[in-house]
């Protein structure tokens, strides 16, 4: 008598369904020898046990509080992380590691891994925002005096990041700091003294190999090839028949050349860097659009991914801004903050270009030319890689840009 192919089938699947399951149970249990434990290890008794209700100590227990005390403690928990992460750059930078291309690569990496923090931390507001104004209004009384300004961990932040004190928007007219006392003050005070990521960065921007008048003259040949460049587009149109289009090109083309002409001069650079309307120095600036301009070359990627990385973590602190911006609007309206500060009106003032630390690398976009204005470089130092250690004079230049009319 022949088997049954169903039942076969049927069979053939159970058996495979039991294999699975005799697999899954091979191992050891390694709990069952001693040795720390996932709560012990996590120290989970003192984290889950860190949620103080005030309303609950007042015999209320407002539900809502718990939430947005769990929802605190998570940034500032992030907010340790992103310090741990740009300490380590930091560090990197301070000890002239950047030599080592391979640290290269981990602080592109460490960088990118605090833009993914902060986008959590972007994204954390749609669960604080499941609380209803008047859900927080009834436990709000209960915070008393305490205030997200108090946060020493984002003033560290800040502070390490590279945030001007010249720029910071007073706090009820007093400086940052009144806020913090005794070792809170003190670990101010330090970041306060300590290199900051704009700071190594600049200093890393200042070696970009091919600055060297000597050498490559990467800002030389560009602004040698901007001004014939001007003067080839000038001329076309000149020749062009008279008419309202013309003029029109003129004028746009005459306040290019203003702009251009302005970043080729390094007193304007000292006096805008004066006003706090740049942040880096002027030959750091060089370097940085030297990147920009080679990023698709092997040896400029990496730090182009870098500058870009540097960027994004000012944008989502600017939208991590807005959002809490956002927030204690719907919240509390026009009402003071907790802290005493004007709230919505002094957190508003917040989010602007004052708190962007790498804002130059944002203009960097205002200086984009032609591909054939830029220097040529001579392909047989695309084989180096790139540490902006090092002098490199490997370079070489058309002299000018060409001539032809597409």
């Amino acid at each position: 008598m022949s088997g049954c192919p169903f039942l076969t089938r049927k069979h053939h699947r159970f058996k495979a369904k039991s294999s699975d399951v005799d697999d899954a149970q091979q191992g050891i249990n390694n709990a069952t020898k001693g040795g720390i434990s996932y709560r012990d290890y996590l120290q989970l008794d003192k984290i889950n046990n860190a949620q103080v209700l005030q309303s609950e100590l007042r015999g209320k227990k407002i539900h809502d509080e718990h939430l947005f005390i769990v929802t605190h403690q998570a940034y500032e928990l992030w907010f340790k992380q992103i310090i741990w992460e740009l300490d380590s750059v930091r560090k990197v930078f301070i000890h002239n590691h950047v030599r080592d291309e391979r640290n290269m690569l981990k602080v592109v990496n460490r960088i990118h891994r605090i833009t993914m923090i902060f986008k959590l931390l972007v994204d954390q507001f749609a669960v604080l925002e499941t609380m209803t104004a008047l859900d927080f209004f009834d436990f709000r009384e209960y915070l008393s005096s305490a205030s997200g300004f108090q946060s020493l961990q984002f003033r560290l932040l800040e502070n390490k990041m590279g945030v001007s004190e010249n720029l910071r928007v007073p706090y009820n007219r007093r400086h940052y700091k009144d806020n913090f006392h005794g070792q809170e003050s003190e670990a101010l005070h330090r970041s306060e003294q300590e290199p900051t990521l704009l700071q190594l960065v600049e200093q890393w921007l200042e070696r970009t190999p091919g600055l060297e008048k000597d050498g490559f003259n990467f800002w030389g040949k560009l602004q040698a090839n901007i001004e014939e460049g001007f003067k080839l587009e000038k001329h076309k149109l000149e020749k062009m028949p008279d008419c309202e289009t013309k003029q029109d090109m003129l004028e746009d083309l005459k306040k290019q050349i203003e702009m251009f002409t302005s970043l080729f001069d390094s007193k304007r650079h000292d006096h805008l860097l004066s006003k706090g309307d740049r942040r880096l120095s002027y030959t750091a600036l060089q370097g940085a659009l030297m990147i920009y301009f080679y990023r698709e070359e092997p040896r400029f990627q990496v730090p182009f991914q870098f500058l870009t990385y540097l960027m994004e973590v000012d944008v989502l602190m600017t939208k991590w801004r807005y959002n809490h911006v956002c927030m204690a609007h719907r919240m509390i309206g026009s009402k003071a903050g907790t802290g005493g500060s004007s709230g919505y009106h002094y957190l508003r003032s917040t989010v602007s270009d004052r708190y962007k630390v790498f804002v130059d690398l944002f203009n960097l976009a205002t200086f984009l030319v032609p591909r054939a204005w830029i220097p040529i470089l001579n392909p047989s130092v695309y084989k180096f890689p790139y540490t902006a250690e090092c002098s490199d004079s490997s370079y070489s230049s058309c002299g000018s840009c060409s001539s032809e009319e597409d």
